[in-house]
């Protein structure tokens, strides 16, 4: 297993929170739901990539167009975290969409139903 540096791991926090703002502000891309938000970004250690993992409230047709949303708008918001954050390089970022906190819900459903509640 790969142990992060204290560097990276700032650079992963300083990109998440830009991140956060760009989606929360800037995007007006009407199929950009605005109950999307950046649960956790990984950036290369080159500074050439992030994976940006996204957690979007809704059903399967809203996480859908707000993926493609991102997708076709990443450009002006690489541009956009270029210009918030002072990095070497500006990553490439990757939108990948995480379903781990629908899946904790349904789970935690399931649980209390089996307990009676």
């Amino acid at each position: 297993m790969k142990k992060r540096s204290i560097k990276n791991t700032r650079i992963n926090e300083e990109v998440l929170r830009e991140l956060s703002n760009i989606l929360r502000s800037e995007i007006k891309d009407p199929r950009v739901s605005p109950m999307c938000s950046v649960v956790a970004v990984e950036v290369a250690p080159d500074l050439k990539t992030a994976k940006a993992y996204i957690s979007v409230l809704g059903d399967e047709k809203v996480q859908e167009d707000t993926m493609e949303g991102l997708r076709s708008s990443a450009g002006y918001i690489r541009k956009l975290l270029a210009a918030n954050v002072n990095l070497r390089n500006t990553p490439q970022i990757q939108f990948i969409l995480d379903q781990s906190i629908e899946y904790g819900v349904r789970m935690s459903k399931m649980i209390d139903e089996v307990n009676g509640k």
